[in-house]
């Protein structure tokens, strides 16, 4: 995963990223840049993981998904990100743009543009 990815228009990263730490995050979100077209030509990255809410336990899914953080933090080097620390990734591995879709439970859609 860290060598290449082959060129595609999209890449789907679903339950991959919240297994590796932020350096390695932004390993792999760099190569998936390399493969990708630029954002007129239709390239992005759709990321499926969790977006841990900010609100302060507003949401009955935080308490969940704050329990597979530990359980990613213990079991891997990995953990669930908020939405700031996505953008960071995102950010950091040289991306323009994202837009998170909060719509699969105790996931979301982030799809993440060159």
């Amino acid at each position: 995963m860290f060598e290449s990815i082959p060129s595609a228009d999209i890449i789907l990263l679903k339950w991959i990223l919240h297994d590796w730490s932020d350096e390695e995050c932004v390993k792999i979100l760099k190569k998936c840049s390399e493969a990708i077209p630029s954002k007129d030509k239709g390239g992005k990255v759709i990321i499926i993981d969790i977006v841990i809410q900010e609100d302060n336990g507003k949401y009955e899914s935080t308490e969940s998904q704050l329990c597979l953080d530990i359980l990613m933090m213990v079991v891997l080097t990995g953990k669930e990100r908020t939405e700031t620390e996505w953008k960071k990734l995102i950010l950091e591995a040289g991306f323009t743009s994202y837009k998170i879709t909060h719509a699969l439970g105790l996931r979301s859609i982030i799809e993440v543009f060159p």
